[in-house]
């Protein structure tokens, strides 16, 4: 085995390349780095990344640590469907669309509330400030509206009416903020139409990804319905 992902599944983009490796039939050694424990902190762990984060992966020697960058290169060096990232240089140039976008907008506001209400005061031990939860719900809520009514207005799926990788890097993200206790499918069902289908496209690799994701967005749900009486 040459190609090694060192990923925590807590991490949006490693539960992308995850997913895609697993869904693609691409063999690759597990190497766990559990950010909970700051392990991408270590000195070990910054011969790999110095950016000290997660997702990487190390192909014969080759070392990768950009998510986007690493599933092109995936792309190219292992056989896959050609749907995931077109060849047809049009077709290619509207996933990479997706995916440039995404950088500012759906990362950026996804993450930034999960952070914001959910793992700083997990880390800080106190409490989020209300007006910051309410600033950054706004801005996430607003992309997610783009996505509803823009990237999905007429399509199954995010380019066209088949999968791409762009799908699982955007469904990814939506993901994150539930467990904080937002639900983004609330109110947007063509957004709840396609990430259905991704699940379903993706599956039971998407539903593994997302086992301790979902433990913690259900404990959150319950403390949610709980303060409301």
């Amino acid at each position: 085995m040459t190609l090694k992902l060192y990923y925590d599944l807590l991490s949006q983009p490693s539960r992308v390349l995850y997913i895609f490796l697993k869904i693609c039939d691409i063999p690759f050694e597990q190497k766990i780095i559990n950010l909970k424990n700051l392990e991408q902190y270590t000195p070990e762990f910054e011969q790999i990344n110095p950016f000290k984060k997660v997702p990487v992966i190390e192909h014969n020697g080759f070392k990768l640590t950009e998510s986007i960058g690493i599933i092109r290169y995936i792309c190219r060096e292992f056989k896959v469907d050609d749907y995931w990232y077109p060849s047809n240089s049009k077709h290619q140039a509207k996933v990479d669309e997706y995916l440039e976008w995404q950088h500012l907008n759906t990362r950026l506001h996804c993450s930034s509330y999960f952070i914001t209400k959910f793992l700083n005061p997990l880390m800080q031990n106190r409490p989020a400030k209300p007006e910051k939860v309410a600033e950054f719900e706004s801005r996430m809520s607003n992309c997610l509206d783009i996505i509803e009514n823009i990237w999905l207005k007429d399509t199954q799926f995010l380019i066209g009416n088949t999968i791409s990788v762009a799908d699982i890097f955007c469904a990814c993200e939506l993901e994150q903020p539930r467990m904080a206790g937002y639900d983004p499918k609330k109110g947007r069902p063509r957004l709840t139409a396609w990430m259905d289908k991704v699940i379903e496209a993706t599956s039971p690799y998407y539903q593994d990804a997302h086992i301790f994701l979902n433990k913690i967005a259900e404990v959150n749900s319950r403390e949610n319905l709980n303060s409301k009486f």
